[in-house]
């Protein structure tokens, strides 16, 4: 069959991206592949030109020599040359296990007769807020799989012993034709351990692990905070086949305080003055995490000012130090005055210069405006 452009055969424009190409094929794949057009030697044909297309567009060098030199181009530089079965190996990200494409190419599912390192699991841990910033012990159950302690993995009970598949002879897959295909799939017979099991474990059921609940005890550090992961070595699933477990990886969560808010190492709290205690400066105890401490309103106190109390913060996870805790000051005025606060306020305000022209912007925020 005369080879068409591999534009024109995936349906896509000359400047098309690598997704946009391979959601193409895999349209075109799945339209004309063999197992749903049995017998239909158009569909063959069509299926073969469009991985042949999907090989070239794909590969990113090829693809350039095809624009320059078109398939001739290809051809001297040893590029294909009609359809070549080969070029299916990289495509089991396409169609997955679709139509047995990942065990076509080795690709799909377990392969059960090799040693696997067990499945990591995750574990979501909520923590209040003040033992984020202290630390703590915690202790957690883990539902997971353990290696089973009768038959030690090996799936067969104790003595009973394993034979070898007479399906596939040991090799966990069979071969067969498939239109113009040589397809590897994993043997139905043994499941693709390559071994057939006399007698099941009693106790795993021929599974090789066991359901168990562990109690685990883990210390947290000082300073941890939302999403931050501890890893514990091997206390994931089991292997497979002797294979080491996997890992455990300990999320956690922070509750929110009523108080405090946090940004990194720092805290911050927001503590509400009056007008008179503003003007005049003052000073007020505030509650810590570290205790009650004293903090200085200096005179003329604006809304929204803050002050610094270093040290106060939340320890450096895994370093020296901490942060500090910012103190905003809210001044409020009061909703509702009695006659002779409103007399003395009054007495005061005549006295006051009255200043109540826009206020101008400053350079940053004239900046920010110009290029908005």
């Amino acid at each position: 069959m005369s080879m068409r452009d591999y534009y024109e055969v995936l349906g896509v424009g000359r400047s098309a991206d690598l997704p946009e190409i391979k959601s193409a094929y895999r349209k075109l794949a799945l339209m004309h592949h063999p197992d749903r057009n049995p017998g239909n030697k158009q569909s063959e044909e069509l299926f073969k030109e469009a991985a042949e297309a999907y090989s070239v567009l794909s590969d990113s060098d090829k693809r350039a020599t095809y624009d320059r030199f078109g398939q001739q181009g290809l051809r001297g530089a040893g590029g294909p040359s009609g359809f070549d079965p080969s070029v299916f190996a990289d495509f089991s990200d396409i169609l997955g296990d679709l139509f047995g494409f990942g065990d076509a190419f080795g690709m799909g599912g377990r392969q059960r007769n090799r040693v696997q390192r067990g499945e990591d699991l995750r574990y979501d841990l909520e923590i209040g807020f003040e033992d984020a910033v202290r630390g703590m012990n915690a202790e957690i159950l883990i539902p997971r799989d353990d290696t089973c302690p009768r038959c030690r993995g090996a799936r067969a009970e104790p003595g009973s012993g394993q034979t070898t598949c007479p399906t596939c002879r040991g090799r966990g897959e069979v071969i067969y034709q498939q239109s113009f295909l040589s397809i590897r799939r994993t043997c139905s017979h043994c499941s693709g351990s390559g071994k057939i099991i006399r007698q099941p474990c009693s106790q795993c059921r021929g599974q090789g692990a066991v359901r168990v609940e562990r109690r685990l005890k883990i210390n947290l550090p000082p300073g941890v905070d939302n999403d931050t992961r501890m890893r514990l070595a091997q206390e994931g699933q089991a292997g497979y086949n002797g294979g080491p477990p996997g890992d455990l990886y300990v999320v956690i969560k922070v509750k929110e305080h009523p108080v405090f808010t946090r940004d990194g190492s720092d805290l911050h709290c927001i503590v509400p003055i009056n007008i008179a205690q503003a003007a005049l400066g003052c000073q007020i105890e505030i509650q810590t995490l570290d205790g009650a401490e004293t903090v200085k309103i200096p005179e003329s106190a604006q809304h929204g000012s803050q002050i610094r109390l270093r040290g106060l913060g939340v320890p450096h996870l895994n370093s020296n130090g901490r942060g500090d805790l910012f103190v905003h000051v809210e001044v409020r005025v009061p909703a509702k005055l009695s006659k002779e606060q409103r007399r003395l306020l009054e007495s005061l305000s005549e006295t006051l210069p009255a200043d109540n022209l826009p206020k101008e912007k400053r350079l940053f925020d004239k900046v920010k405006d110009y290029f908005v």
